[in-house]
Order: C-alpha cells, then structure tokens, then sequence
C-alpha cells in the first residue's frame, strides 16, 4: 500500500485517530508500504512544516521519522508516469508509486482526490477502512 502524505500530518496532530494507529503498527507483517523518491522528498517537506510539527516537535524529529519510514519502506522506482490521470500532480505522484508497485491500496483522507484509481485497479481507502480489512484479515 501507498500512503498519502495526509495521513502522515493526521498521524501527527492526533494520537487518538486512525491514522496515528496505522502508523504505529509498523513495521507489520500485515501490509508493507511503497515509497519512491518523489514520495519521500514530499513526506519531508510537509512534514517539516510548523503547522504540522506536534507540539514541541522539531522539523528534525519529524525528519528522523520520516527517515524511519524510508528504512521500512518497499523503495520503488518509476518507470511509466501516469500524468496527467489525477487533477493533483502531486496525487499523480502517490497513484504513480501504487501503480509501480503494485499497490492494492492508497490509504488517504483524500478519497475524492483519488476517485479515478480504480480504473487502475488501485483502490483509495481511509485508514480507518484500512485498519477494518486488516482485522478482518484471517
């Protein structure tokens, strides 16, 4: 599965929701993420923003973190770009890491951002619905 780099700043302003608890499963033996490039060097300038550190929370902790992320990570190269499919260059770039990879799932709380995805056969789920299928996982 593919994260979107908003379930990275929920996980970062609340530790009650699903996606802190998402986070906080890896590394899993359930699910592995994919990560390229591109990805990563979002994932940092998001994350490194004020408004997304956590309170008292250096852009260098959220850079470790995310250096965290990349170690556990399936490194995924691109060869085909999908671009233009989504409105978003920047979601291009999430749906081009899925698509590399093989990805079942993005998980986002951007759902609408990602309608067209399925016609990849990549589905957009929330974490909330991810972590539902996970527990309904034999």
């Amino acid at each position: 599965m593919v994260l979107d780099t908003s379930v990275l700043v929920a996980a970062a302003r609340s530790r009650k929701g699903a996606s802190f608890q998402l986070l906080s499963m890896l590394p899993s033996r359930d699910f592995e993420i994919a990560l390229t490039v591109a990805l990563y060097t979002e994932w940092q300038a998001v994350l490194t923003r004020a408004e997304h550190l956590p309170p008292g929370a250096s852009a260098d902790v959220a850079l470790g973190f995310v250096r965290y992320l990349a170690t556990i990570a399936h490194l995924q190269e691109v060869y085909f770009l999908w671009r233009p499919f989504l409105r978003d260059p920047d979601d291009d770039m999430v749906l081009e890491c899925a698509a590399s990879s093989g990805s079942e799932y993005i998980v986002t709380h951007n759902m609408k951002d990602f309608r067209r995805v399925a016609e990849l056969k990549i589905q957009a789920i929330t974490p909330g619905d991810f972590l539902q299928l996970l527990r309904r996982k034999p």
